[in-house]
């Protein structure tokens, strides 16, 4: 048993109903749920292997691949659907040779398509890591991922 997983799985040991406290931490640890920290964690909680991934499937919020270096977040809301989104979406897709949830072999980048991320005046944007880029074209996004 890794000491991290160990540290985390006793914080939550005699406090009942708190899994989905437990998977988030465990996320925010290793930026995913390996399979492994699941199965220390049934079973030194004593809970069944399907009811713990039976919890995490069921919320959108947690992931079973390691994310990229850097996360690209790419709007798919109503202003940025209409001035272009799905042309962001491609682009991306095209020059890092991923599609939407996928990350890079080499472990740098990951991509998303959010429903929304608040910057509608921007339409179309996208956001690596902290950053926003809008106003976005297919040259934009060329340029921007190559400095990264």
């Amino acid at each position: 048993m890794t000491e991290q997983a160990n540290s985390l799985i006793q914080k939550f040991r005699h406090h009942k109903g708190t899994l989905v406290s437990l998977l988030q931490d465990i996320q925010e640890e290793y930026s995913y749920l390996p399979k492994e920290v699941l199965e220390q964690v049934a079973q030194e909680l004593e809970i069944p292997l399907a009811n713990i991934y039976g919890v995490a499937t069921f919320y959108a919020q947690f992931r079973f691949t390691p994310r990229g270096k850097h996360l690209i977040r790419v709007c798919h809301g109503t202003a940025c659907h209409v001035n272009g989104a799905p042309t962001i979406s491609d682009q991306v897709e095209n020059i890092l040779g991923i599609k939407n949830g996928e990350t890079t072999p080499d472990g740098k980048f990951s991509m998303e398509n959010v429903a929304c991320l608040g910057c509608c005046s921007l339409a179309p944007v996208m956001m690596i890591d902290d950053t926003t880029y809008g106003r976005l074209t297919r040259k934009k996004v060329e340029k921007i991922l190559k400095e990264y």
